[in-house]
């Protein structure tokens, strides 16, 4: 019974979106923006601890038999990444609400609930052609937030979003056409250890993985992503944070541990580009001085020691822990940034200064979200490397070793560019005191044209600007504090996480729930045998 109400997940904001653009109040949408994360965390939190005693639960969209009806599936990994995902899309919500993005534009609601409609699509569906439907409903409503968002820097931005995920997205369908050719069927349960069976489909099933880790922005097609989403507000870059690159990587750890079985051999080519973007990412984030620039860099290396983590290790654990992790912790960094940003009017290193002596409460929160983006304690950060390591070296084979080495290495350059960007912001230092007009950011006047009446141009001295109210922190914030509490709670939220882990290496529950049994689905099998 329970199952039947999942596509309710997916249905409620397509609705919800459509009563806030038909709307003539603006609050409805504000309403609507915040409660349907908040309720779909809920569900999530519900469906987690369903998973305790019923591992799947299925929605044969339709009524169909299985294997031909459009799956909506559930388990422990569905639901942790609900929960997940909700709670910093909303969070995200919450802090465009208070830096005005939805009393400037009208349609902001409904764009943003349609986004979150497709996330939640993406992460439920059993199917990889409705994953590509799913991913395409994120992506339409998301050209709109960029193009509305952010300094004029949108609209090249915007432009380049559009190409990469356009071409992307052929990529993926073309990638799900050619599974269905050689595999007779794009139900994940049907593929089920089939890449191991025929390299035709490992081969086909590989294009969608490519597709997928160009959309979570892996080396080499990397470069759209600290170009692009820096280009947005801050509000809409910690959304797109929490939703599109997590949703590629969610389909990547499904599909490589369901289709792949979490086959070492195919997983030589995936570590070597996870490590290259881990070590690309942590490099080039040390250049840029735009400070979101370099926190978007420092997503790319995240994302490459996910990958890394998924490829070498026997498990996805560590995988699963660190992007969880990520999510939280890159949220919290981009929106504490942004609240600098939004009040002082630029988020330029050197420009952005004293921010200890004046902003004290910004300051506390921001070491706790650096130390947990390199790995300290009292944080999450500490957790997810401490799990990334120990999934590495459990193969016991020299990759695992080469892995720890690069992830130890990334956030030891990490943790360069992190005091260098602390060092550019918190104190105040001549060096980089700008001088005359030479140095002033075309950026900086856009951001100042975009913001509210109460923002302050870079250029009014320090002690002059206004302090940056709580409401603008509180966002953020939350986030540190979930952070926190990952690091503290961590024996509460392991059992979670091994039931996840589980039921992704042990697909036979899976297999036969969303089938219907084990003899249920015979008419379309691996390579058209039955």
């Amino acid at each position: 019974m329970i199952g039947l109400l999942l596509p309710l997940l997916a249905a409620i904001p397509v609705m919800s979106a459509a009563v806030s653009a038909v709307s003539p109040w603006r609050s409805v949408g504000r309403v609507l923006a915040l409660a349907v994360p908040l309720a779909t965390a809920l569900a999530g939190l519900g469906l987690l601890l369903l998973h305790r005693d019923e591992p799947v639960v299925v929605a044969q969209v339709g009524g169909f038999i299985p294997g031909v009806s459009i799956p909506m599936v559930s388990d422990a990994f569905t639901a942790i990444m609900l929960i997940t995902t909700s709670l910093v899309a909303g969070l995200a919500l919450a802090f465009c609400l208070v830096t005005g993005e939805f009393a400037r534009n009208r349609y902001f609601a409904p764009l943003a609930l349609l986004l979150l409609a497709g996330a939640n699509g993406a992460i439920l569906t059993g199917d990889l052609f409705n994953l590509f439907v799913f991913v395409e409903v994120m992506l339409l409503p998301s050209y709109a937030l960029i193009a509305m968002t952010g300094t004029w820097r949108r609209l090249g931005t915007g432009r380049l979003f559009v190409v990469v995920n356009l071409l992307t997205s052929t990529l993926l369908l073309a990638g799900v056409g050619f599974v269905y050719a050689t595999a007779g069927a794009v139900n994940l349960a049907a593929l089920a250890g089939a890449a191991g069976e025929d390299g035709r489909v490992a081969a086909a099933l590989g294009i969608v993985i490519m597709a997928l880790c160009i959309k979570a922005g892996a080396v080499p097609v990397h470069g759209w992503l600290p170009r692009a989403y820096p280009g947005t507000s801050a509000g809409v870059m910690a959304l797109f944070s929490a939703l599109h690159t997590k949703v590629a990587l969610y389909a990547i750890i499904r599909i490589w541990s369901t289709a792949f079985d979490l086959d070492p051999a195919w997983g030589r080519v995936l570590l070597v580009v996870a490590l290259v973007t881990t070590l690309w990412g942590a490099l080039a984030s040390a250049g840029p001085r735009d400070v979101r620039e370099i926190l978007a860099w420092q997503m790319v290396s995240g994302i490459g020691v996910i990958l890394a983590a998924l490829a070498v290790a026997s498990a996805p654990g560590g995988s699963i822990v660190y992007m969880l992790h990520h999510m939280v912790t890159m949220g919290a960094l981009i929106m504490l940034v942004g609240a600098a940003e939004h009040v002082y009017g630029s988020g330029r290193l050197g420009r952005l200064r004293d921010l200890w002596r004046l902003e004290r409460p910004l300051a506390v929160l921001l070491v706790l979200a650096i130390a947990a983006l390199v790995g300290l304690p009292p944080t999450s950060g500490l957790v997810g490397k401490l799990e990334v390591l120990s999934a590495a070296l459990d193969p016991g084979t020299p990759w695992g070793v080469v892995t720890v080495v690069v992830v130890l290495l990334s956030s030891l350059i990490g943790l360069v560019a992190m005091l260098r960007l602390w060092r550019g912001t918190m104190w105040r230092d001549a060096a980089d005191e700008p001088s005359g007009g030479s140095t002033a950011d075309p950026d900086d006047e856009d951001r100042k044209n975009n913001e509210d009446d109460d923002t302050v141009g870079p250029d009014t001295h320090p002690a002059e600007r206004s302090r940056i109210p709580a409401r603008l922190l509180v966002p953020g914030g939350v986030l540190v504090a979930v952070s926190v509490a990952m690091f503290l709670g961590y024996g509460a939220i392991a059992p979670e996480i091994d039931r996840a882990v589980a039921g992704l290496v042990d697909t036979d529950t899976y297999v036969q729930t969303v089938l219907g049994g084990p003899d249920a689905f015979t008419e379309t099998t691996i390579g058209g045998r039955s």
